[in-house]
C-alpha cells in the first residue's frame, strides 16, 4: 500500500523525498489475539493510508520487516502487535522504542508534558498511551513470537541499517491458545484502534516533511 509510485517519481533527481512511515502489522495469525497487528492492518484500506504512509502485513517475516527497512527511505515505523501490558484485556497503548536498543518509558497519558497524552482514542473512551518497562528494564512481551522490536533492530543493525523512530501500538492479548478468532475484547478494539493508527502514522509523516523543508529550501537557496 502507500502512494504505488516507483522509487524516484514525482520528485526532481537532486530533491529526494522525505523520508517515510512505515506501518507494519505483526504477529501469528494462528494463535489467536496474537494475531491482532495483522488484523488491525487489514482494517486499513488503500484510500484510508495518508500521504509519506506505506502499510504491510509482515505476520511473523521479521527479517523481511528489517530488510525493507535497511534502504534508509523510513524514517518512523510503526509496529502494531499483541503486547502484554498489565492491563484488561483489549487496552491499547503506545510504546515509544529506543532505538539504541532498549525501550525506554516516555510517560503516560494525561500526564502534563506528555507529548502521548493526545493519542487517546475519544470514539471508544480506550487510552492509547505509552508504557513503562518491566522490573528487569524491558518491555514485557515482545519475546512472545520472536518478533520483538529489539530483536528487529539488532538485526538491522547488523546489516548496516537504523530507524530513527520504533513506535509500537500494542494491545493487551486475552488468548493466545491455538486458532484464528481473537477473543472478544481484542476484537472489540480492532476497528479503534486503526484509527488510532492511521491518525498516528499521520502526525508521524507530517513530522518528517516538516523536518525534511529546511534541506529543500537550502538547495533551492544554494542554485
Amino acid at each position: 500500500m502507500g502512494t504505488g509510485l516507483e522509487p524516484g517519481q514525482g520528485s526532481a533527481p537532486d530533491r529526494p523525498a522525505a523520508r517515510r512511515v512505515l506501518v507494519a502489522g505483526i504477529g501469528n495469525v494462528f494463535l489467536r489475539d496474537d494475531g491482532f497487528g495483522v488484523r488491525v492492518v487489514r482494517q486499513i484500506t488503500p484510500e484510508l493510508v495518508p500521504d509519506g504512509v506505506d502499510v504491510a502485513d509482515y505476520g511473523i517475516r521479521g527479517v523481511h520487516l528489517a530488510y525493507d527497512l535497511l534502504g534508509g527511505s523510513y524514517g518512523t515505523v510503526v509496529l502494531v502487535d499483541a503486547a502484554p501490558l498489565g492491563k484488561p484485556p483489549g487496552t491499547v497503548e503506545v510504546l515509544e522504542v529506543d532505538t539504541a536498543g532498549a525501550t525506554r518509558d516516555t510517560g503516560t497519558a494525561g500526564t502534563a508534558g506528555t507529548a502521548k497524552a493526545d493519542l487517546t482514542t475519544a470514539e471508544t473512551g480506550e487510552t492509547a498511551r505509552t508504557g513503562g518497562t518491566g522490573a528487569d528494564g524491558t518491555t514485557p512481551g515482545f519475546d512472545a513470537h520472536g518478533l520483538h522490536p529489539e530483536a528487529v533492530l539488532a538485526l538491522l543493525r547488523s546489516l548496516g541499517g537504523q530507524i530513527d523512530r520504533v513506535l509500537v501500538v500494542g494491545c493487551q492479548p486475552a488468548a493466545l491458545d491455538e486458532g484464528m478468532d481473537l477473543s472478544e475484547p481484542v476484537a472489540a478494539s480492532v476497528d479503534a484502534a486503526a484509527r488510532l493508527v492511521i491518525r498516528l502514522a499521520r502526525d508521524e509523516a507530517a513530522a518528517l516533511a516538516r523536518a525534511h523543508e529546511p534541506h529543500a529550501r537550502e538547495r533551492r537557496n544554494v542554485r
